[in-house]
């Protein structure tokens, strides 16, 4: 008698415990009554390669790579895609039948996705994008944003040869803003994003003057704790279209769940529900 396998997948990171991917996938699995788990795994940055490759010996069919290990599992890969090289990280990985592990990054899927769900009249042809931060997930965000056809994207970072760095890689739709005039780059754009860690619980304020922020401007978080940052909060106050940043993790989960558990899922006000529980 065959042993039916059931199909493990989980999220690696240093620390883990802050994650919300198993609540996500989890509630998935319940909902459309898949056998499967999905299993936070605290992974320091010297035991990495011996971890991935331990992993699909032990049922795993992938996991998502978190902080500090997106940049670090490109190297461990055997295919990495296209998005994934232009971002210059990974956060999802599929193990292979043919044992073969490939490398995608989903989050620029996931930001899109959630811009189009939370803000269906968005038209990124509309005008320029003023992008707050230029850190791995501001690589995501610039690159799905050049994509979807922003004719212009602003960039401000507080320090700025990392900002000059990522214009000489994208191009010459970048166009960087010292930081202390990241204010007045808000007058211009139609969409504006905060990719910093700026407002997070814990960490440093959101100071950056919002008066330049216009009406019906799309206005994102990528921080989702709080959920209704300052920055929205005062996006709002301003008459603007605002997202939080919760629904771009929920987005990015979809491609990775279909490929390791072979359905699609939704993301439902339930699911949301359930991440935040």
């Amino acid at each position: 008698m065959s042993e039916t396998i059931i199909p493990i997948a989980g999220v690696i990171g240093s620390p883990i415990g802050h994650s919300r991917s198993p609540k996500l996938h989890r509630h998935w699995l319940k909902v459309y009554g898949l056998a499967g788990e999905y299993i936070p795994l605290h992974v320091e940055p010297d035991d990495l390669a011996q971890v991935i490759h331990a992993l699909p010996k032990m049922g795993f069919v992938g996991v998502n790579i978190t902080i500090p290990h997106k940049i670090a599992v490109l190297n461990l890969a055997d295919l990495v895609t296209d998005r994934a090289t232009l971002i210059g990280a990974a956060n999802t990985l599929i193990f292979r039948k043919d044992g073969k592990i490939h490398a995608d990054n989903t989050d620029g899927y996931g930001f899109i996705a959630n811009l189009r769900q939370e803000a269906p009249d968005w038209d990124p042809a509309a005008g320029p994008a003023a992008v707050l931060g230029a850190g791995g997930a501001a690589r995501a965000v610039i690159a799905s944003l050049l994509e979807s056809g922003v004719p212009e994207i602003l960039l401000a970072n507080r320090t700025r040869p990392k900002a000059d760095a990522l214009r000489a890689e994208f191009g010459t739709r970048l166009r960087v803003v010292d930081w202390v005039q990241a204010g007045n780059m808000l007058e211009e754009a139609t969409t504006v994003v905060n990719t910093t860690s700026l407002g997070m619980v814990g960490g440093a304020e959101f100071r950056v003057p919002l008066d330049g922020l216009r009406p019906g401007t799309v206005v994102t978080d990528l921080v989702y704790n709080p959920l209704r940052t300052h920055f929205l909060a005062e996006a709002e106050a301003a008459g603007c279209v605002t997202v939080d940043g919760l629904g771009m993790l929920l987005h990015q989960a979809v491609p990775a769940f279909e490929r390791w558990f072979g359905i699609r899922p939704e993301v439902t006000p339930e699911l949301r529900a359930a991440a935040l529980a």
